[in-house]
């Protein structure tokens, strides 16, 4: 969720035919101009290149202001496809679909009042001494409002956009249409799968009763924590489109940077070790590795943690293959993990033998922090380029093997932390860390 919300506000268009015509003029004007540049290409003898020919800077900026303006699943779907770690789409793309990190524009205030007054009826502001009406921040599913109740509870509030929950399957069935479209999928690949576990994730993100009970449940797990500071429900104000939580306050988590070099690292220990007992203890992970979604209080050193739709739950399989996957990595166990990678989907029998070459020589330099006994230091790894590079070489080959949608999840939450650590200019002792867990 980005901090930044537009002061102008725009309507958030909720009926089927509206959202499907909005998808048709960004079709339209997309598929125009990539057939004008056609045209010019041609004339000149020049190579045709569908990337180029359809992502034109005026392309990219119409796609995103669309996605945009669309908000709810098609403005999420394309922010969850603009994963760091560039698995699943070409560079050209992953690029475009990035710009709607910082995209999120809030409702008006009419369609505001609307919301709530059909969630908690028409006389809701008495409930309240204070209700801001600006957000202080707006995202793709909804916006957050700051809040004071008349019995004196200082609250966050998240409004859901009208029309999210019900226009996801179709959002996201005419997103992957315009991703076909572009020809820029990985030929081979079967979006299916992808596709119906991003509609799953979107109906839990979507229903704010469920991440109240999430957001009860790591409240509950981190009860008399030193480290971590988590809301608490105000479960009388939430429903299914309204969530309504204590606020939390807390500075953004890059602000660490100007911190003692011994505070950073514990602070990265910590999240790391978060993570692990998310995976092999509590068995459900919040699968967003978006920065705002910590806070750092510098007055107690702990982070809080923010926004839990995305929590997942792990299923027990993904964690053996898990534990067996780092397990091997430590051990230099290289049958090990070719085991536990085909138990998370990443190779299968039919995997030609180059490609299986290349994943397990990427798995192995994912893997290198692992191997060293002394505290890794984010900033100045290497890692990130060559995986990305050697994610270019896979696609190149025609590799189209569908993981576990969990692993992914994981894999994302993981890369996260990494560009975390790497900005915070971060050293932990992974080893350390991982001893505990595995």
């Amino acid at each position: 969720m980005t901090d930044k919300a537009d002061d102008r506000g725009s309507a958030v268009p909720k009926g089927r035919l509206s959202r499907l015509g909005r998808f048709g003029r960004l079709v339209a004007g997309t598929a125009g101009e990539a057939l004008g540049n056609t045209v010019q290409a041609l004339a000149k003898g020049e190579r045709l290149d569908a990337s180029r020919l359809i992502l034109t800077p005026s392309n990219a900026k119409r796609m995103a202001d669309e996605l945009a303006h669309l908000r709810g699943a098609a403005m999420k779907m394309g922010q969850m496809l603009s994963m760091d770690s560039g698995d699943l789409l070409p560079p050209e793309l992953t690029e475009v679909l990035a710009r709607l990190r910082e995209s999120a524009r809030p409702m008006p205030p009419h369609q505001l009042k609307r919301v709530l007054t059909q969630n908690w009826g028409p006389n809701w502001f008495s409930r309240f001494k204070r209700f801001e009406p600006r957000p202080m921040a707006a995202a793709s599913i909804g916006q957050v409002h700051r809040a004071l109740t008349q019995d004196g509870r200082d609250l966050a509030i998240k409004v859901q956009y009208p029309g999210v929950r019900g226009s996801i399957d179709s959002d996201v069935d005419n997103l992957a249409s315009l991703i076909a479209l572009s020809g820029l999928a990985p030929k081979g690949l079967d979006l299916k799968p992808i596709l119906e576990e991003v509609k799953r994730q979107l109906r839990d993100e979507a229903d704010y009763a469920r991440e109240g009970k999430k957001l009860s449940q790591f409240r509950d797990w981190l009860s008399g924590s030193d480290s971590f500071a988590t809301p608490e429900l105000a479960s009388d104000l939430t429903t299914a489109n309204v969530l309504a939580m204590s606020y939390l306050p807390g500075d953004p988590i890059e602000t660490l940077v100007d911190a003692l070099p011994s505070e950073r690292n514990r602070v990265m220990a910590e999240l790391a070790n978060l993570t692990l007992r998310e995976v092999f203890e509590f068995g459900a992970i919040q699968s967003d590795p978006n920065f705002a979604n910590y806070r750092y209080q510098p007055d107690t050193g702990r982070v809080g943690l923010l926004d839990f739709g995305a929590v997942q739950d792990i299923p027990e399989a993904v964690q053996c293959a898990g534990r067996r996957l780092l397990k091997a990595g430590l051990s230099g166990d290289r049958g090990g993990r070719e085991q536990a990678l085909t138990e998370l989907g990443y190779l299968s029998d039919e995997t030609p033998p180059d490609q299986r070459a290349l994943v397990l020589e990427l798995t192995e330099l994912a893997l290198t922090p692992l191997f060293s006994a002394e505290p890794y230091d984010f900033d100045a790894s290497a890692l990130v380029e060559p995986l990305r590079e050697g994610g270019f070489r896979l696609r190149a080959m025609g590799y189209a093997q569908t993981p576990a949608p969990m692993a992914v999840f994981i894999q994302r939450k993981v890369a996260g932390l990494y560009l975390l650590g790497a900005k915070l200019d971060a050293r932990l002792d992974i080893r350390s860390v991982l001893s505990g867990h595995i």
